[in-house]
């Protein structure tokens, strides 16, 4: 009986244990294969896409306790591709992203909040082209395995806020550029060793 009774404590103990162990926060890095950074601003009567190509980052994650949620993450702000060299080379010229001056576009969280099922709240400083403030992205957890881990999110920054403000009137009235910028990154994660 007292073999039976240890047994189960025993038992309970590991089952406790691992369970614990599957609410400790884990650590993931941004693959930057199967990530997309992208953005979209309205261009005259039309909106125009662009990616960033190279980007570093990591994600501490815990779904049990959001406030234990972390991200930091780096853009190479000259890696930006609209798929049009010529337009490319003008937002890496001082007129925008001013590449050669800030070379890099950062985020680092502050706060994270959770808003619904697997859905959260990430506060946080956004910094470019040297002007830093606080953003707030709407993410979401998509899911994960032992290795591999999937995260949306998304936000609009009014550009004039970081000292971008190139613009030109059109003959119709208006400009060819909108201020606010959207801002989406859908996030493959691989889990850190």
């Amino acid at each position: 009986m007292k073999l039976a009774f240890r047994s189960l404590v025993a038992s309970l103990a590991l089952a406790l244990s691992a369970s614990l162990a599957a609410a400790a926060p884990s650590n993931w890095t941004i693959d930057g294969v199967h990530t997309d950074v992208s953005f979209e601003v309205k261009h005259m009567f039309s909106k125009v896409r662009g990616v960033f190509r190279e980007f570093t980052g990591t994600i501490v994650f815990d779904a049990e306790n959001a406030s234990k949620i972390s991200v930091d993450a780096s853009v190479n702000a000259a890696s930006v591709d609209t798929g049009n060299e010529k337009r490319d080379g003008h937002l890496r010229s001082a007129d925008f992203f001013e590449t050669e001056k800030f070379p890099t576009i950062t985020f680092k969280s502050k706060k994270v909040e959770a808003a619904g099922k697997n859905k959260y709240k990430v506060t946080g400083d956004f910094t470019m082209h040297g002007v830093t403030k606080s953003v707030v992205f709407d993410a979401e957890f998509l899911g994960a395995n032992e290795k591999k881990g999937g995260f949306s999110a998304r936000t609009t920054i009014n550009r004039k806020d970081y000292g971008i403000v190139w613009n030109r009137a059109l003959d119709t009235g208006g400009f060819v550029l909108g201020d606010d910028v959207d801002i989406v990154l859908n996030l493959q994660v691989n889990k850190a060793q």
